[in-house]
């Protein structure tokens, strides 16, 4: 029988190398400018055309490659950061895999010109998919200067892969953000389709904070600092007062390197405890500085993930010195005696729940009785009969209800789930319903003919908000609610970038917003069902709760949009609602094409019968 193990080619082995270390465009930027810090660079300049797809540029004055350096470095495991085992218990380098250029290079087409100091000519070398096409002396400026075309032009299943233009460069200025903030001293820059993102002169770290993130973030930077005999922990937090819905300035840098830590971010935020609003996230830029030996990189190719040889160590010190950093500055809580122990509750509360009367008036149930579909209306009928409400009163939201008083013999009311098994209907003149009140203000409880139903309110609004969303996004309806007073909102590059390539879609769930200055946006409308609400607070956490579902989920832009404004807008647990607004709900709920699970998939009421309810008091 042949033998049938072979070793594969280079250029395949470097595709399939790609497949972990070049993901996207994104992953070729952080690799090239790790490569120029370790180059020992004070001035990187990155060009981007059509979000790394068409063409990237990395420039640096770093010290450059020999002819020979040049060619070894397409090689699979050259590296001059390392020799021997022992040299991977005391990396300080980015890089140190050997791994970047080859697959990169197997996946472009690839210039490299690089050369040294005191050399007069420098070498220039043209590859693509791993096969050396050109190498030649070059004129050329001294370090290194690499350009990517095409990324994935052999594999065109990556590419399909890849996402929209905005999405793509949201990543890439992430990465540049990442290495510009862990290296204030280097001046860089970003270039996207021939226009300035960024130009960041070297200097400290707050400079480069501000030059990154805006000149609002000057009051909010508190220095923070701590220091063991091995362990060194500096940086800067944001003031609590300064919390955005998002999450997304939060970086931690261990030895200069950024990593992903949910561990330490526990740390940041039990530090911060009782002094951020619910739903609120800090920012901070936190190094870590300590001896190698007690840090493996050496976890994922990526190299953000690494682990401590005594991470409670580093956990404790990292909230110590946020606690010093808070206490420092005087961020304290303070305690009122003559104040309104119920202000904080009648602030956050009432709002809310002037927002909402707004979404359950009754010309809303009347939209939804004449845009329900069938299975809506199936819906809606059934839970009319399991649930007759004319002892509660005669409200406005009931005039248009068809009447309740035709027999109901022999009938079986059935809804599509597990949760409401077939429940035969008791004689017509059983005693119905006579009131709905809230639990706990979480929890709407409602007698019905077969025993008691609880429904979650902020799950069941999630529902119907999340169904009335898709439906705009679908048909473009979104009505929307001009605002006397356009807020102007902030954002970083990469948020900018994913806001613009989704303005069609918030456009059609009622946003009106125009760009307004180099990454900022101006708001003049909200969709209308929204009411009286904060423009910039609704916006920015919209944005937040859609990257999140965009990092947890895998599902179509327009669902996550509904999803993510149905999860921002609706009721919060422990919002106080009137009858007629419990009332409105509810009715709602069941004119939903899907009333028993919101679009996370919680379950939004359920039913206690009153056999399982007399076996609580039976012995």
């Amino acid at each position: 029988m042949p033998d049938i193990i072979r070793l594969l080619p280079d250029s395949l082995a470097n595709q399939i190398a790609a497949g972990e270390v070049v993901q996207r465009p994104a992953s070729a930027i952080k690799e090239l400018l790790e490569n120029s810090i370790d180059a020992g660079a004070d001035e990187v300049t990155v060009i981007i055309k059509e979000a790394g797809k068409t063409m990237m540029q990395i420039m640096d004055n770093g010290k450059g490659m020999s002819e020979t350096d040049a060619r070894m470095s397409l090689e699979r495991h050259a590296t001059s950061k390392i020799t021997k085992t022992e040299d991977l218990f005391s990396i300080r380098t980015m890089g140190f895999r050997g791994e970047a250029l080859a697959s990169i290079a197997a996946v472009s087409q690839m210039e490299i010109k690089t050369r040294q100091e005191g050399e007069e000519l420098g070498t220039l070398i043209t590859v693509e998919a791993s096969e050396i096409k050109k190498q030649e002396p070059v004129a050329c400026e001294k370090g290194t200067s690499i350009c990517i075309k095409n990324l994935f032009y052999n594999v065109p299943a990556r590419r399909n892969f890849l996402k929209s233009n905005g999405v793509e460069m949201k990543h890439i200025v992430e990465e540049f953000q990442r290495v510009a903030l862990a290296n204030p001293e280097v001046k860089f820059s970003l270039y996207q389709n021939d226009l300035e993102t960024y130009s960041l002169p070297g200097g400290k770290l707050s400079q480069r904070i501000i030059g990154l993130f805006g000149k609002n973030y000057r009051e909010q930077l508190a220095s923070c600092s701590e220091e063991m005999a091995e362990v060194k922990i500096y940086g800067y937090i944001g003031k609590p007062e300064f919390a955005r819905k998002t999450r997304g300035e939060q970086f931690f840098f261990v030895n200069n390197r950024f990593i992903k830590s949910n561990y330490l971010n526990h740390a940041v935020m039990n530090a911060f405890e009782g002094l951020l609003p619910e739903g609120s996230f800090p920012f901070y830029v936190l190094f870590i500085e300590l001896d190698p030996v007690h840090v493996d990189i050496n976890v994922h190719p990526t190299k953000t993930e690494i682990k401590f040889d005594d991470e409670r160590t580093i956990y404790t010190l990292v909230r110590a010195a946020v606690k010093q950093a808070l206490a420092t500055h005087n961020i304290t809580p303070t305690i009122d005696f003559q104040a309104d122990i119920n202000l904080g509750t009648k602030l956050s509360g009432g709002m809310d729940l002037t927002r909402e009367r707004e979404t359950i008036k009754d010309k809303n149930y009347t939209q939804f009785r004449n845009t329900e579909s069938p299975q809506q209306k199936s819906n809606r009928d059934n839970w009319e009969k399991l649930f007759d409400q004319e002892h509660l009163g005669k409200t406005p939201s009931m005039t248009s209800m068809p009447n309740r008083h035709e027999p109901e013999e022999n009938l079986t009311i059935t809804f599509g789930s597990k949760v409401n098994a077939e429940t035969p209907v008791e004689a017509e003149n059983e005693e119905r319903g006579k009131a709905m009140f809230q639990l706990h203000n979480k929890y709407i409880l409602i007698q019905v003919k077969s025993g008691l139903m609880l429904v979650d309110q902020q799950a069941a609004h999630e529902r119907i908000l999340f169904e009335k969303y898709i439906n705009h996004l679908k048909n473009n309806t979104g009505a929307s609610q001009q605002s006397l007073f356009p807020q102007t909102v902030s954002l970083n590059p990469g948020d900018y970038s994913l806001v613009m390539d989704m303005q069609e879609e918030m456009s059609a769930l009622g946003f009106k917003i125009e760009p307004f200055g180099k990454n900022d946006i101006i708001i003049k409308g909200l969709p209308a069902d929204i009411g009286n609400a904060n423009e910039k607070e609704i916006f920015e956490g919209l944005i937040d709760q859609f990257k999140r579902n965009k990092s947890e989920l895998s599902i179509p832009r327009n669902e996550n949009l509904a999803r993510a404004l149905a999860r921002r807008t609706a009721i919060k647990r422990g919002a106080r609602l009137n009858e007629e607004e419990m009332s409105g709900l509810v009715d709602q709920l069941f004119a939903c094409s899907n009333p028993n699970y919101a679009a996370n998939g919680q379950t939004t009421f359920h039913i206690l019968d009153l056999n399982r309810i007399e076996n609580f008091f039976n012995r």
